[in-house]
């Protein structure tokens, strides 16, 4: 249901905005538990997807690094305006944003993104989540799913957040927007972070990356293969602990990418969930879990990597419990007990 919406609604958006300025959404890429095949409990799951966004024409977009973290790094995304008097331009009746007197754009032509979604000459978060969750509201009552659904939307400033519900039915969904680095699978989100972050800033993710990967190992994984039932049970018995199911997830991705796939049958469940247990507890013992994707030599070959990323040394997801005696004498407790449980 969510793919197909995704699907209609990036259409519609595409014809909608077609003689406009706006950034031009591309097809959306599920992201996150939902689309990976866990999810600690049923009800609480989001069905998230990422929305890439490329420049509309005349424009482009640059990256700019703002700040650089151990595991996140914050980017801005500067809004550059491009010439288009040559003959190659993308459209035949655009008019040069650099060029043409600003009195004959205003009246002949949509204005330039920097005079809408830009705060200065950085395309915003929240200004792009607001106009995309308006534009879904319009389209909406276009779409064949209307007619069975009910959309509500929910209070997000950085993401366009909504609810489906029919009779006894609901679905959340949640759509962040990204711009792609480059040709790689690593992009710069919308998604929330931590408190006091700019609307300007875009965070460094690689949900897509990690999906993809996930992707890859149902493909090539034996049909009965227990991997995501074992992340979905032991990340729903550490809700409301200090360990986050992130860094199950990292475990198991470690894990898949070392083992032969042929031992994650249906049958091998209880040594699988032995062997992730223990893989948490020996890295929480010497407070070192690499991040799985950047400087990951191993990647399957359909992951792509920016090369600062593919030659970067991988980040520690434990870093600040080597500094926090507490936090990590807490977190190895809550991981025997999970590991005696």
């Amino acid at each position: 249901v969510i793919c197909d919406l995704m699907a209609r609604l990036t259409d519609v958006l595409g014809q909608g905005l077609s003689h406009s300025f706006y950034p031009v959404p591309q097809e959306a890429i599920g992201v996150g538990s939902a689309f990976e095949g866990w999810s600690p409990r049923a009800e609480d799951v989001v069905y998230q997807a990422l929305v890439p966004l490329s420049p509309p024409p005349g424009h482009a977009f640059h990256l700019e690094l703002a700040t650089a973290g151990t595991t996140q790094r914050n980017f801005w995304v500067r809004v550059e305006l491009l010439c288009t008097c040559s003959s190659g331009q993308l459209r035949e009746d655009m008019l040069c944003f650099l060029h043409h007197p600003e009195q004959e754009l205003r009246r002949e032509q949509e204005p330039s993104l920097l005079n809408t979604l830009c705060t200065g000459s950085y395309l915003d978060v929240e200004k792009t989540a607001q106009w995309f969750c308006r534009f879904v509201r319009l389209a909406w009552m276009l779409l064949p799913q209307s007619c069975h659904w009910r959309l509500a939307f929910l209070p997000s400033r950085r993401s366009c957040r909504v609810q489906l519900s029919k009779e006894k039915e609901s679905l959340m969904a949640e759509m962040i927007f990204g711009v792609r680095r480059g040709d790689s699978d690593i992009f710069v989100g919308s998604q929330p972070s931590a408190v006091g972050t700019t609307s300007t800033m875009w965070i460094e993710t690689c949900a897509v990356a990690e999906a993809k990967f996930f992707r890859h190992i149902s493909r090539r994984a034996p049909q009965d293969s227990c991997h995501c039932k074992c992340l979905q049970l032991l990340s729903h018995r550490l809700l409301g602990v200090g360990l986050s199911s992130y860094t199950l997830k990292t475990v198991l991705m470690h894990l898949l990418g070392t083992m032969p796939l042929a031992g994650w049958h249906s049958r091998d469940f209880p040594w699988r969930m032995m062997d992730i247990v223990e893989y948490l507890l020996c890295s929480l013992q010497t407070k070192c879990l690499h991040h799985f994707v950047i400087g990951n030599e191993r990647l399957p070959g359909e992951i792509s990597l920016p090369s600062d990323l593919k030659l970067a040394e991988p980040p520690n997801l434990f870093q600040q419990l080597a500094s926090d005696p507490d936090a990590h004498r807490k977190a190895v407790q809550e991981c025997i007990h999970l590991l005696r449980g």
